[in-house]
């Protein structure tokens, strides 16, 4: 498994549903910004991962996304 596979499954893995709201998966800020340190990866990497496979950034350390 190459180091993208691997980000991709690691995101996948830290994503958790959101039975409060709309069901769908989310991801929090500071374990994006620790999975990109992980795994030596632009932050901008994990956002894409997270809109190509539907998965809500929720907890914005800088307040962007609620």
């Amino acid at each position: 498994m190459d180091r993208n596979e691997q980000l991709v499954d690691a995101v996948l893995k830290s994503a958790e549903k959101d039975e409060e709201s709309d069901g769908r998966k989310q991801l929090t800020c500071a374990e994006a910004f620790k999975l990109a340190k992980e795994y030596e990866a632009e932050i901008i990497e994990i956002g894409r991962i997270c809109n190509q496979h539907n998965i809500r950034i929720c907890r914005c350390q800088l307040g962007c996304f609620a």
